[in-house]
């Protein structure tokens, strides 16, 4: 079994489609083929069901491809402890985040740790807190930022820095005139919020209680799985949420949404990293970096 053959297994498995995963590896769709059937052969089992012109995975292949997964991201830890052993930042650096921090924080800092240390090959996946915590615990990321609270005895966490939530609404809400709120108003209107899982909705929860309510107690009729999302249905329609100030401000500005006056919390991000996990001078020049705020 080599790298090479596990790579093309889940290339496949992920896409469901031969063509697709020779493009991605760069293959021919012959070589792909070749390499699947020779797996398969060598190890007696079949992996994959070719039903018409699809492909689609067999048992097998269901209950193989997490343990191929595991072998990669294995593979890939080596290889960034040799290229940290040449003494400088290198190699490959995975980052996950949370949707306000990659939209809105992350970008420009990332930008200055590429011009520092540009042998480094970045990369970046977008999700929720959630996502992203597990992605740090399961190998599949070195680092995560986030904006929600994470208490997992295997991750280190550091704050990095902070955001300013706000409660909007639509220019035909109620609320868009700029009345004083209080925390009983919060039960008198339909609300939008993010999904579980959500840094955002975790910390708008968590305000709600301080308030002296609960986040059942609210009458949601959506949870969408974007800020933009949240916001295009709040700017539709005549139901509020909370978002970070970074993601509706250029929204407000423009009068496409109205600041309600009700105060919400500042919230802190979050650094992630496994604590049982060899820091690479990769990770620790990010480290730096998101450090100086």
């Amino acid at each position: 079994m080599t790298l090479e053959q596990l790579r093309i297994f889940l290339e496949v498995a992920e896409r469901q489609h031969v063509t697709r995963a020779a493009e991605v590896l760069n293959l021919t769709q012959s070589s792909v083929s070749a390499a699947i059937a020779a797996f398969e052969a060598r190890h007696a089992v079949r992996l994959f069901n070719r039903v018409g012109r699809g492909i689609e995975l067999t048992e097998a292949g269901r209950l193989f491809l997490p343990e191929a997964r595991k072998l990669l991201d294995q593979a890939a830890v080596a290889a960034r402890l040799l290229a940290d052993l040449s003494g400088t930042a290198s190699g490959s650096l995975r980052i996950h985040a949370s949707q306000t921090v990659a939209s809105y924080w992350l970008p420009q800092r990332l930008m200055r740790y590429h011009a520092e240390y540009a042998q480094v090959d970045l990369g970046l996946t977008v999700g929720n807190t959630h996502s992203a915590a597990e992605a740090v615990l399961a190998g599949r990321a070195e680092l995560a930022v986030v904006e929600g609270d994470v208490d997992l005895d295997a991750l280190t966490v550091t704050r990095v820095g902070e955001d300013q939530l706000v409660l909007v609404v639509g220019g035909r809400h109620a609320w868009a005139d700029g009345r004083s709120l209080s925390a009983a108003d919060c039960l008198e209107t339909s609300w939008i919020q993010r999904e579980p899982g959500s840094g955002t909705r975790a910390a708008f929860e968590t305000e709600i209680r301080r308030l002296g309510l609960q986040p059942d107690e609210l009458q949601v009729v959506l949870e969408l799985p974007s800020n933009e999302a949240v916001i295009a249905a709040v700017e539709a329609g005549e139901s509020a949420a909370v978002l970070s100030s970074r993601a509706v401000e250029a929204h407000v500005a423009q009068g496409r949404l109205r600041a309600a006056a009700l105060p919400m919390p500042n919230r802190p991000f979050f650094l992630l990293r496994h604590s049982e996990r060899h820091v690479t001078r990769a990770m620790r020049a990010m480290i730096d970096v998101l450090g100086e705020g």
